[in-house]
């Protein structure tokens, strides 16, 4: 009776420590970020702080600049991962292969480092400017502090990340899929459509949702490379507590970031537990 009871509580007292430590970094300060956002800095109930960021000019152009970026950056990194991944995974050549072994050599350069790198090439001094100087052309992209120069840095990080993760996905397609529908007849893209895609779609889905998730909290890049205004969401966050140290308003700017994220979680939850058709009846 005894080892069955310690047997009943032992799986229990492992998930404690991590829930405790959940309970405490993650959920107590969810629930107090909420609470203060219906605050005044006196203490008293308010919607004050959210209508800001919808009523505001500056509030609402960083709202609509992050939700372009965002999905610009997951849409771009999508479709040049999937290609990558789709190239690597079906191609034999000596290029692909070394390819394969390089294209995640860009997740192990320290982000900053990373930054700068970009920011020297693609500035109106950088690297691409002073190489076209060389044949008398003289180019300034201006992609710097601009929308387009915070995507470029983005796509950077993302989209070794999001091929390796289809590459994973595109390794359960085995060769004798495509070449007995090749046999039958089949054109590239219906194989594309009705065998390669049912497959991946749900970590096409993964890897859009995590790329979509970080681009809403980023700082570090936007900070660097993005306009003064508008800006993205993190930079505004930031100016609200160390700038305006409007506590109350960063606590409300966080919960609606915090509701975006949310959404794409949502999204992700329920294409992971649509059931297919060869799933039913197991």
């Amino acid at each position: 009776m005894k080892q069955k009871r310690q047997k009943t509580w032992t799986p229990y007292a492992m998930v404690l420590p991590a829930f405790a430590v959940m309970m405490l970094v993650v959920v107590l300060p969810i629930i107090n970020t909420i609470l203060q956002s219906f605050k005044t800095a006196d203490g008293t109930f308010t919607m004050a702080n959210y209508q800001y960021f919808f009523t505001s000019k500056e509030a609402f152009q960083s709202l609509i600049f992050t939700a372009i970026e965002a999905f610009s950056t997951m849409i771009l990194a999508i479709i040049f991962s999937f290609l990558l991944a789709l190239y690597l995974r079906f191609s034999k050549s000596k290029i692909s292969k070394l390819i394969g072994r390089l294209y995640l050599l860009p997740r192990f350069i320290p982000g900053i480092v990373a930054v700068y790198a970009v920011m020297n090439i693609i500035k109106d001094s950088g690297f691409i400017n002073r190489f076209l100087q060389l044949f008398g052309i003289v180019y300034k992209p201006g992609l710097l502090y601009d929308i387009k120069g915070i995507i470029l840095c983005n796509l950077w990080f993302n989209i070794p990340f999001s091929a390796m993760l289809l590459s994973a996905a595109l390794s359960a397609v085995a060769d004798s899929y495509v070449e007995s529908a090749r046999d039958a007849g089949c054109s590239y893209w219906k194989i594309f459509q009705k065998i390669i895609w049912p497959l991946v779609y749900k970590d096409v889905i993964v890897a859009a949702t995590f790329i979509l998730m970080g681009q809403i909290g980023a700082f570090t890049i936007p900070y660097l490379t993005g306009p003064n205004n508008p800006k993205m969401l993190g930079i505004l966050l930031y100016q609200q507590v160390n700038t305006y140290l409007d506590y109350q308003k960063a606590a409300a700017l966080s919960v609606l970031m915090f509701l975006l994220c949310l959404g794409g979680a949502v999204v992700y939850i329920k294409s992971n537990m649509k059931e297919e058709v060869w799933e039913k009846g197991r």
